[in-house]
């Protein structure tokens, strides 16, 4: 019966063609109450979506059908979730949120990341005044997001994060840094990741020529294979474990954080922990369109099923989160950028859409023109912060607020005008995000909110948002380039690429 409720579902949300948003509008009074939320002091706003009764009614269906709330269930309670792998995604126990030994453990973990925070702090690695953060994925973004949004004022350390093979991008990080004074800070779940071992080395060798008698004394190891770590040289009281059961993604709430509570503080990483929470808390207990991560996961749906949308545009009205949209990209495109079930069938419909955007109003001038009078309809949303703490005439943030609605209100109206290229189609689609304030508990509930619609998308879908096979095949015949068997198996515009790279 599921089988057919799922099916029945689909049919009905692939042939919806509800009104267009004016007249959803005026038909519903009360449409803005019913598609907005306030929760952990976040607005959120759908309502200029469109979604209707039809729609959700055939999401319900399909929400019951495919057991979004049982496996939401298994998500909080740390059953496997993660099939491929034989794991269970632990993210939330780092917010104490899993289950009780899950709890315990990332409690106990985070008590000895604390450890060594007061120890930095105390001056055990010397005086101290910069980190060197090297990982990559979400062994970086996470924690880049976090410093850049809320450590602009810090005064604690000057933190520096390095993903890029790129050697032009060492150099960037490690400029005007003085190697006797920083830390660096190496962050790889398996410790084998080539773009963080290949950063090491170089940082190693940076602290080596300027004198530095114990450079491994000036590391810190983060890692879910400490064996790993220990056997490239990092002391066992140097390396800060993480779970199994956390994918690098969703990683920046656990022992990967360290970074972040050296640049804002541990007061200031409990508070992103408890936003978090709070986040989970909201999504653990309420159904329906209630739960803002469900109809977030409803729209995304919609748009990608119904209207064949194949991108999303989300823009930051906040220059503090300006990597937002990086950060988004790879939680929902290595998640669920996938063309196969959980249980490894073709998927045989669109999964997640390519995950795009920018810095309001920076972006207005750059892409909108698209986004308005463009033949390809995408779903907007906006993202921005009540209050201002910058010091400049209350106005700049006025009319940075000004914008990011009146884009939206733009975007559903359209206008018409005799001279066509004048002329607004109107009825797109755009969500907002509205914070209260940008401070860490609130960013803490912002990002958990987008895990949470993440995971209701690959519900709903009947994909692993936890696995990521995709990012490996490029990666093997990466390393393959030093065999000549390796390379003779390749294409010939690769072999003419790499014949005239001089590699």
């Amino acid at each position: 019966m599921a089988i057919l409720d799922c099916k029945a579902a689909w049919k009905t949300i692939k042939a919806a063609r509800p009104p267009k948003l004016a007249d959803l509008f005026k038909a519903e009074t009360e449409r803005v109450a019913n598609f907005s939320k306030d929760v952990a002091s976040i607005h959120f706003d759908w309502s200029k979506t469109h979604l209707d009764e039809e729609v959700l009614g055939a999401f319900a269906v399909l929400a019951y059908a495919v057991d979004y709330y049982g496996a939401r269930d298994c998500l909080f309670a740390g059953d496997i979730v993660n099939l491929t792998e034989n794991r269970p995604a632990t993210h939330v126990a780092e917010r104490g949120q899993g289950n009780t030994n899950d709890n315990y453990l990332a409690a106990e973990r985070h008590q000895r990341m604390r450890s060594l925070v007061d120890a930095i702090e105390g001056g055990a690695f010397g005086e101290i005044d910069s980190i060197l953060h090297i990982g990559i994925g979400g062994s970086a973004l996470g924690p880049d997001l976090v410093i850049d949004a809320l450590g602009r004022d810090a005064d604690r350390f000057e933190v520096r994060v390095l993903s890029n093979i790129d050697g032009e991008a060492f150099d960037e990080a490690t400029w005007g840094l003085d190697p006797a004074s920083t830390l660096v800070v190496a962050v790889s779940k398996t410790f084998t990741t080539t773009e963080t071992l290949t950063n090491l080395e170089a940082a190693l060798e940076w602290l080596r020529e300027a004198g530095v008698a114990d450079p491994f004394g000036q590391v810190i190891a983060v890692t879910a294979s400490p064996d790993k770590a220990i056997e490239y040289g990092i002391d066992e009281t140097r390396v800060l474990p993480f779970s199994e059961g956390v994918g690098g993604r969703y990683s920046l709430w656990s022992s990967v954080g360290l970074s972040i509570a050296l640049a804002l503080g541990w007061g200031a990483f409990e508070e992103l922990l408890e936003g978090a929470a709070e986040m989970d808390r909201h999504v653990k207990l309420t159904d329906g369109t209630a739960n803002m991560a469900l109809l977030a996961a409803f729209a995304d749906l919609f748009y990608t099923q119904s209207r064949g949308t194949q991108s999303r545009a989300l823009f930051a009205y906040d220059e503090r989160l300006r990597l937002l949209p990086d950060y988004l990209q790879q939680l929902e495109m290595e998640s669920n950028g996938k063309s196969v079930t959980a249980e490894g069938k073709l998927l045989g419909q669109p999964s997640a859409p390519v995950t795009w955007g920018g810095v309001g109003t920076d972006a207005q001038h750059a892409v909108f023109q698209l986004l308005h009078q463009g033949t390809t309809a995408i779903p907007v949303e906006f993202v921005a912060v009540i209050e201002h703490e910058d010091s400049v005439e209350p106005r700049h943030h006025q009319l940075l607020l000004g914008n990011c609605f009146a884009q939206g209100a733009a975007l559903m109206a359209g206008r018409k005008h005799e001279d066509p290229a004048r002329s607004y189609p109107g009825d797109r689609p755009s969500m907002t995000v509205l914070l209260a304030q940008l401070d860490a508990r609130t960013l803490g509930a912002l990002i958990a909110f987008y895990e949470h619609r993440t995971f209701a998308n690959a519900v709903l879908l009947g994909i692993n948002p936890f696995d990521q096979f995709g990012v490996e095949l490029g990666k093997d015949m990466a390393r393959s380039l030093d065999d000549p068997e390796g390379r003779a198996k390749l294409d010939a515009s690769t072999r003419n690429l790499i014949e005239r790279a001089g590699l």
